[in-house]
């Protein structure tokens, strides 16, 4: 069984059409950023700019600031040099045009399902009105199929629920940009996979509806995963001082379908030149 056998879904489609080309106006830009930690260097000289609409995996081994690099743009982390701007303006800090996915699912276990979304959208949407923030909160657990488990706490649910849970209640905030650090790392292949394609799906909806999809920036170890969801994959150098040993543009059309993906010549080529990367050149001496 494919996972493209699992995954249709007939009330959130996958469009057809191609997302928009992203500008070439910066979303993101990061320039000359350090990050050390005492007298350890985690990142040196580290310089990327993100489009509009683009989804960006960073990829490397363990111990190559991928999750820094994450938390500097989440605000959660400020750089020891160098800046990251955030169309235009400074990050200073975490803001709701940021929201952030762990890999820990982070859901509060004394709350329903609905009460995880629901207090996340009253902090980030104040100026929505009750009903409207409970609908939006229904509005996005339909999207990722949890209507029916809403009354749930996280204690009931599995490890995809979960996930869902945390990037419904991602998405329900409407953030500019969603960071995601290696959500799916400790699912199993299925259950993955399903939700690979359910990121995608509301990724591409928001494009669709809107004309221009938001910026997802997603810490990845899987070469596979990388490139079925990115438009762009930013390959690490092993730490300390780690920094962009490449960027690597992946043109192959959306939408994708694994099945066909797989016997891409462009797909196969662009594996093959990773696989050497992060195992040749890069590889962690013995």
């Amino acid at each position: 069984m494919t996972y493209t056998q699992l995954i249709p879904d007939s009330r959130f489609p996958i469009p057809d059409s191609p997302l928009p080309t992203p500008t070439h106006t910066p979303a993101l830009n990061i320039q000359n950023v350090h990050k050390s930690f005492g007298k350890y260097i985690a990142l040196e000289d580290v310089s990327l700019e993100i489009s509009p609409g683009e989804f960006v995996c960073l990829i490397g081994h363990s111990g190559c600031g991928k999750s820094t690099l994450l938390n500097l743009i989440a605000g959660l982390e400020k750089p020891s040099g160098g800046e990251l701007r955030l169309f235009g303006h400074k990050i200073e800090g975490p803001g709701p045009d940021r929201a952030m996915v762990f890999q820990n699912y982070s859901l509060l276990p004394w709350l329903t399902v609905f009460q995880n979304v629901l207090e996340a959208v009253k902090a980030a949407l104040p100026e929505l009105k009750g009903l409207e923030q409970r609908a939006r909160v229904e509005e996005f657990l339909e999207m990722v199929g949890l209507s029916v488990h809403s009354h749930k706490r996280p204690s009931e649910l599995s490890g995809g629920m979960k996930q869902r849970v945390a990037i419904a209640r991602a998405l329900a905030i409407h953030p500019k940009v969603l960071l995601l650090d290696e959500p799916f790392g400790a699912l199993d292949a299925i259950t993955k996979g399903r939700l690979q394609d359910e990121l995608l799906r509301m990724w591409q909806l928001e494009a669709q509806q809107g004309g221009q999809a938001k910026n997802v920036v997603m810490v990845t170890h899987d070469i596979d995963e990388a490139l079925y969801l990115a438009d762009k994959i930013v390959i690490m150098s092993n730490g300390p001082r780690a920094r962009i040993h490449e960027v690597l543009p992946v043109t192959l059309e959306r939408p994708r379908d694994r099945a066909r993906l797989v016997q891409d010549p462009e797909y196969l080529r662009l594996k093959a030149h990773m696989l050497t990367l992060l195992s040749v050149v890069l590889a962690h001496p013995e």
